[in-house]
C-alpha cells in the first residue's frame, strides 16, 4: 500500500485535481470534494500526531540547540516571499486588487501542509514544525507590517486598496493561532509523548504515518480545488505566470537561505518547502475579512496559490524522497560490491 501511494503519488494528484475541478459537469448534486474539507482538520491532527510519534529525540535536541537557525529560517521567509511577490507583481504590470492579492500571498506565514510534505521529502520535521509555529505566532505583526511597507512602493490605486481595507483582522489571526495550536502543536506533542511511552511500535507508526501523510496531501488538494474551482476558472493567465514564478523562486530562495546558514540537507529541505509554501488559505481569509467589496478579486490569487503550492510542493517532496531512496540504494549496492 505504501509503495502504491508513494510511487504513483503524482498520478493520484493529477487525477484527483481533475476530478475535483470538473465534478460539477457530472450533473450529480452531491459534491464529495467540497465535503472533504469537513474531515481535513481531523486528518491533519492524526497526521501531526504521527509526526510527533516519529520525531527522534536527537533531532529535537539538535533543532532546540540551534534556535538561531529557526529565527534565521523565519526571517528568510518574511524577507524572501514579500519581496518576490511585490517585485514580480510590479514587473508583470499588475495593479489594484489583483496586485494586492499577489502581495498578500507573499506576506502570510508558511503553510501547515509544509510539515506534512517535509515528512514525505524525508526532511527535518522538527525544524519544519518550529518554523511554521514561529511564523504563525509572528504573523499578526509581520503581515500588517509587510502590507504597510508594500503600500509605500505601489501606485496610488493599489495603495488606496490597501489603505481602505477596514476590518478587525485580530480575530482572523487569533483563529489562525488557535488552529495552529489544535491542529499542529498539541498533536505533535501528544504523539511525541505517546511514542516515548510505546517505543516498541515505532516502526508501525512510521509506516502508518507515511501513508496518512500522503493521503492528507491528496485530500487537501482535492478539497482546495473543490472549494475554489470557480475562482480558479477566473484566474487571468498573467496572474498564473506571476504566481508560478513566485512559487518557484520561493523554493530557490529557501534553499539558498539554508545554504547560507549552512543547514544540513534535511533542514534545507524543510526550509525550502516552508518558504515556498505560503499559508494562502489564511491569505484568502484575510482578503475576505479585510476587503469587504463582494466583487473584490483580492482573494483569487491566494485561493489559486493554495492549490498551486501544494501541487508543486508535492512534486518537489516526491522528487527528494525518490532521490533519497535511490542514493541509499546506490550506497548499499556499492558497499555490497566492496564486500
Amino acid at each position: 500500500m505504501t509503495r502504491l501511494i508513494q510511487r504513483f503519488l503524482l498520478v493520484w494528484l493529477l487525477l484527483l485535481s481533475l476530478a475535483a475541478y470538473y465534478w460539477p459537469h457530472t450533473g450529480l448534486e452531491f459534491d464529495p470534494f467540497e465535503q472533504t474539507a469537513k474531515v481535513l482538520p481531523y486528518l491533519i491532527i492524526i497526521t501531526m500526531f504521527g509526526v510527533g510519534w516519529m520525531l527522534p529525540i536527537d533531532e529535537i535536541k539538535e533543532v532546540a540547540s540551534q534556535w538561531p537557525k529557526i529565527l534565521g529560517g523565519t526571517c528568510t521567509q518574511f524577507l524572501v516571499m514579500p519581496a518576490l511577490a511585490l517585485g514580480i507583481g510590479l514587473a508583470f504590470g499588475l495593479t489594484g486588487e489583483t496586485l494586492v492579492g499577489v502581495i498578500l500571498v507573499g506576506c502570510v506565514p508558511g503553510a501547515m501542509a509544509s510539515n506534512v510534505l517535509t515528512i514525505v521529502s524525508r526532511g527535518n520535521a522538527s525544524y519544519s514544525v518550529s518554523l511554521t509555529t514561529l511564523a504563525t505566532i509572528l504573523s499578526p505583526i509581520a503581515v500588517p507590517t509587510m502590507l504597510a511597507l508594500s503600500a509605500m512602493l505601489v501606485d496610488d490605486a493599489t495603495r488606496g486598496v490597501i489603505e481602505n481595507a477596514s476590518s478587525d483582522s485580530g480575530s482572523v489571526y487569533l483563529n489562525s493561532g488557535i488552529k495552529l495550536l489544535k491542529w499542529v502543536v498539541l498533536p505533535v506533542i501528544a504523539g511525541f509523548l505517546v511514542g516515548r511511552m510505546l517505543p516498541q511500535y515505532e516502526s508501525q507508526a512510521k509506516t502508518i504515518g507515511s501513508n496518512v501523510a500522503n493521503l492528507a496531501i491528496l485530500l487537501i488538494i482535492a478539497s482546495v480545488v473543490g472549494k475554489s474551482r470557480g475562482q480558479l476558472a477566473e484566474l487571468p493567465l498573467i496572474v498564473f505566470g506571476c504566481l508560478l514564478l513566485i512559487n518557484l523562486l520561493g523554493y530557490a530562495g529557501g534553499f539558498a537561505g539554508g545554504s547560507l546558514m549552512q543547514l544540513s540537507h534535511t533542514m534545507k529541505r524543510a526550509l525550502t518547502l516552508e518558504v515556498g509554501m505560503q499559508n494562502a488559505g489564511l491569505g484568502a481569509t484575510l482578503a475576505t475579512e479585510l476587503f469587504k467589496n463582494p466583487n473584490s478579486v483580492v482573494a483569487i490569487a491566494p485561493a489559486f496559490y493554495t492549490f498551486f503550492c501544494m501541487f508543486t510542493g508535492t512534486i518537489l517532496a516526491w522528487y527528494w524522497s525518490s532521490r533519497h531512496v535511490q542514493e541509499s540504494e546506490s550506497r548499499k549496492v556499492a558497499e555490497h560490491e566492496h564486500d
